[in-house]
């Protein structure tokens, strides 16, 4: 494999992780009553 190859597999990688980080693994802050206001999250 050359430089090239090693780059794109890299950056795929980077890429699917973001994804599968993004969408997988989201956070509970829908807990949190935003709508009001009173969280701060505004």
């Amino acid at each position: 494999m050359d430089i090239q190859e090693i780059l794109a597999f890299l950056a795929l990688g980077i890429a699917l992780a973001f994804l599968i980080k993004k969408f997988f693994f989201k956070k509970k802050k829908s807990d949190k009553d935003c709508g009001s206001g009173d969280c701060g999250c505004s």
